[in-house]
């Protein structure tokens, strides 16, 4: 069903990184992630946690399907091979933590197969260097979870594969310095991850290969983890902090489980803070505020587990328990990773209100316990960074359980230059479909940024401003957004804006819901519930218009 579009018309840098060197590598495998004694913490728990015991159960079925369906194939969707990489690593991980648990020879059998059938591709995709450092994760957990059971053939085809379709590939990158070697957002983040569990996984066979990777690697990922300064916040969106976050993870506990130590890496600035983050951004109806390329969706993440136990933040992992509990999903490395405790917000004393100068966004509320609490996001932010969509001003808003203005989020990455010179002609990418201020009918300055002016939080209300008028240079002189939250009942938006000339101004909200305009406001309605919006102050002559979303007639995407 379409939604509709609501509005009315008026006229620090890190230190140097250390040299890395393998002399603390551990002799024996499995030396990645988990270790022996974290599998037989793992096996204690799920016979006394009867949390733990579920999400067994939940591993155990993924992996009865898992053995149903044929291994991987070699299948590029659009430019990319990764679906196929991510499905290798997911099924990877399952069937080899099963084994461990229980070598069960059914499990070890299929991982097997998976991994040769893997093998045999004529390469992994290294023109979309994701495809390739997620494949090589997944040798890599194959390669050194399951070493002691595997054959001396075995291991060597396995290695094999892990350098030469994965190191190999990395290590011109690596020395000409360039690519996602040099870059702040997810892809730094996943490429070092995947390719240096990849040379940890064989580093004793391969050491000065594997020695050369891990330098650069260390060296590299710097740039993309100073992105979490000063306080945590990722200006990705929320489903790329997902991405990013969980391949940090796996990159520094495979250093501290292999070298035992990180290098100091956890101690970048707002790395710390990056679970409070998603904790933030996450609503009580289970959306997220999805600026961006991201869906609304919130999903389970293993890595909140480990950033829970390093951090000494149990509501991460409160957080994390309670969405494999209600999305029905596990990961082999939440039981890995399974918290000695958990704290619900309100109990931790949480703040309602919190805002990230890193990324120029705030989340205000009324409750960490109710569930219809009233939550609103909002954003300034740079329309400069990866993945981002021209929507500085934006916000979405739930209530009574409800999302009542949402963001659209991603769209498909296959359209014809998506990532190139047509991104901001698609409809869900511009200024008009986003919860802000548009000018006339002109997208936002791509170059533009927002800064946050000012932010108070009090019991009653909360209050956060941001200075949009450099998204519209040249149109408007002033563009203040101020969203309060008043008595923590209702959400007023005040645009204060002045324009050097006359301009067309539209207001625009998107909303899944029905809506009946009456006079000075509108009526939204889903389902029993109601919501209503109207305008305190308006020029003279504004009006509420609905348009509806939708694709025209054929199907096709709406451009401009």
């Amino acid at each position: 069903m379409p939604c509709l579009f609501l509005f009315f018309i008026g006229s620090l840098a890190a230190a140097a990184a250390p040299a890395v060197s393998l002399d603390s590598l551990r002799p024996a495998h499995p030396r990645l992630l988990a270790l022996d004694s974290d599998i037989a913490r793992a096996r204690s728990l799920i016979r006394s946690d009867p949390r733990a015991r579920a999400a067994f159960a939940l591993l155990e079925a993924q992996a009865a399907a898992i053995l149903s369906e044929p291994p991987v194939e070699y299948r590029l969707i659009g430019p990319r091979l990764l679906d196929k990489s991510r499905t290798a690593l997911t099924r990877i991980y399952t069937l080899a933590f099963l084994y461990r648990l229980n070598k069960e020879p059914k499990y070890l059998d299929r991982a097997l197969a998976e991994l040769r059938a893997a093998a045999s591709f004529k390469d992994w995709n290294p023109s979309h260097f994701l495809d390739t450092a997620e494949m090589t994760h997944a040798f890599a957990i194959g390669y050194d979870w399951l070493h002691p059971a595997l054959s001396d053939q075995q291991r060597a085809w396995i290695r094999q594969a892990i350098v030469e379709k994965g190191l190999d590939q990395a290590m011109p990158i690596y020395e000409a310095q360039r690519w996602w070697v040099r870059v702040t957002h997810n892809w730094n983040q996943v490429c070092n991850g995947g390719i240096a569990l990849g040379a940890l996984a064989i580093a004793e066979s391969e050491p000065a290969k594997a020695r050369r990777i891990l330098n650069y690697a260390v060296d590299s990922i710097p740039l993309a983890m100073n992105s979490y300064a000063p306080d945590g916040g990722w200006n990705e969106g929320p489903g790329y902090w997902d991405y990013a976050t969980r391949y940090n993870v796996y990159f520094l506990a495979g250093l501290e489980t292999a070298l035992g130590t990180d290098f100091g890496l956890s101690k970048i600035q707002g790395f710390d803070r990056a679970g409070h983050f998603r904790v933030d951004f996450s609503s009580p109806s289970g959306r997220v505020f999805n600026y961006a390329d991201s869906r609304d969706a919130l999903n389970p993440s293993e890595c909140a587990l480990w950033l829970a136990r390093r951090f000494r933040q149990p509501v991460y992992a409160w957080q994390q328990l309670d969405l494999i509990e209600r999305r029905q999903r596990v990961h082999a490395l939440d039981l890995v990773w399974w918290p000695s405790s958990v704290q619900a917000p309100a109990a931790a004393r949480w703040p309602l209100d919190s805002v990230y100068y890193g990324v120029q966004t705030a989340f205000l509320r009324s409750s960490w316990t109710d569930p219809a609490a009233l939550w609103a996001a909002i954003k300034g932010g740079d329309n400069k960074a990866n993945h981002s969509h021209l929507d500085l001003g934006a916000f979405v808003l739930d209530a009574l359980g409800e999302r009542w203005f949402l963001d659209f989020g991603v769209d498909d990455y296959n359209l014809p230059a998506y990532f190139g010179d047509k991104r901001w002609s698609y409809y869900r990418l511009r200024t008009e479909s986003h919860n802000t201020i548009l000018i006339d009918g002109e997208n936002q300055d791509p170059k533009a940024a927002a800064r946050l002016l000012d932010f108070t939080s009090t019991p009653q209300e909360a209050k956060v401003s941001f200075d949009l008028a450099p998204a519209y240079p040249g149109r408007l002189s002033k563009h203040v957004r101020t969203m309060r939250l008043v008595n923590r009942r209702a959400v007023r938006l005040l645009d204060e804006i002045e324009a050097p000339a006359p301009v067309e101004i539209l207001w625009g909200a998107v909303t899944p819901a029905e809506v009946r305009i009456e006079k000075d406001s509108a009526l939204l309605s889903i389902g029993p519930k109601r919501l209503r919006a109207r305008f305190l102050q308006a020029p003279v002559g504004a009006r509420w218009e609905i348009v509806s979303t939708g694709r025209p007639a054929g199907g096709t995407y709406r451009t401009r």
